[in-house]
């Protein structure tokens, strides 16, 4: 996808609207549309990459620090219980929009959001899948 016809490059370069709470020269942050929760944020690099394989080592440095800047910031605006930080990459993950971006979701005491559900491995199965791993290094 070119950065002209991204939805979050629009975004960040001001023809599509939405509620900016932070922008600095590598980074924008604006209120998902979608939210978990109230004050639910996505973090962009301005630079177009599609997801965290693809994005510059700086602008993924930037967009972290933003991120570690505005998670507490955000946590004490909306009086959260607590904070999730995601990132999805690909359509299996769940990536929607194909531009990096990090989620900085505020949570709540038994707001319902149900986190993932673990497997069961055994141990065979994960020190294979270890090797597997250190191999493709």
């Amino acid at each position: 996808m070119s950065p002209e016809d991204c939805l979050f490059c629009k975004i960040a370069s001001g023809t599509i609207p939405s509620e900016k709470v932070y922008e600095d020269d590598h980074t924008f942050a604006f209120l998902d549309i979608n939210p978990i929760n109230k004050g639910h944020t996505l973090v962009i690099p301005k630079h177009h990459a599609e997801n965290i394989m693809t994005i510059r080592k700086d602008d993924l440095a930037a967009v972290m620090e933003t991120v570690r800047m505005l998670a507490p910031v955000i946590q004490r605006a909306v009086s959260a219980d607590g904070i999730n930080i995601g990132i999805n990459n690909g359509s299996a993950a769940g990536q929607v929009i194909f531009h990096a971006h990090v989620h900085v979701m505020p949570r709540f005491d038994g707001d319902g959001h149900e986190h993932w559900q673990g497997k069961k491995l055994t141990a065979e199965e994960i020190a294979s899948t270890a090797i597997a791993i250190r191999k493709e290094l």
